[in-house]
């Protein structure tokens, strides 16, 4: 059974260790747009933080920053104090909780040495894809704050959307 009414993802949320590094990558580097801040958040008094946000009680979110990305995809990206220093270090894909943001290309090389004269850390590849998902491309960069994102690119579809006529 679907969950009822699910009609589309609506936006992706992170937290970022510094915004104003955070706002530069996204809008500099990536090309966000920026959409509009929130914030500050805090409940001195009462356990709302916890029971809403599962989040230290007297954690402050100081401010939050909306930014969409292409056409479609939006990210609320957080920056919070903590008093228990949650948060230290980022998940590493083979972490429980770890993750990654993919995003689509048209053009994977451009995309890769735009990254590159930026200065942004980029891992080994690209890499080509096999089985269903033959004809995507992709490679991993880092964030600032260390955080994974990926590019892919498959311009004539992949295998298995070719397989269906989805492509």
């Amino acid at each position: 059974m679907a969950l009822p009414g699910l009609r589309r993802l609506d936006h992706v949320g992170f937290t970022v260790p510094d915004l104003e590094q955070a706002h530069r990558f996204l809008v500099e580097v990536l090309g966000c747009e920026y959409l509009y801040s929130l914030g500050p958040f805090r409940h001195d008094d009462t356990d709302w933080m916890t029971t809403h946000l599962a989040v230290h009680p007297r954690a402050v979110m100081v401010e939050n920053r909306w930014y969409r990305l292409g056409d479609q995809a939006v990210l609320e990206v957080f920056h919070y104090e903590s008093p228990d220093g949650a948060g230290a270090g980022m998940p590493r894909n083979s972490d429980v909780g770890g993750h990654h943001l993919a995003l689509y290309v048209d053009d994977l090389d451009a995309a890769v040495a735009h990254l590159v004269e930026h200065g942004v850390r980029v891992l080994d590849g690209p890499t080509a894809s096999r089985g269903p998902a033959e004809g995507n491309r992709w490679i991993y960069f880092l964030s600032p704050w260390g955080m994974q994102l990926e590019l892919v690119s498959y311009p004539g579809g992949k295998a298995w959307d070719r397989e269906r006529g989805t492509a």
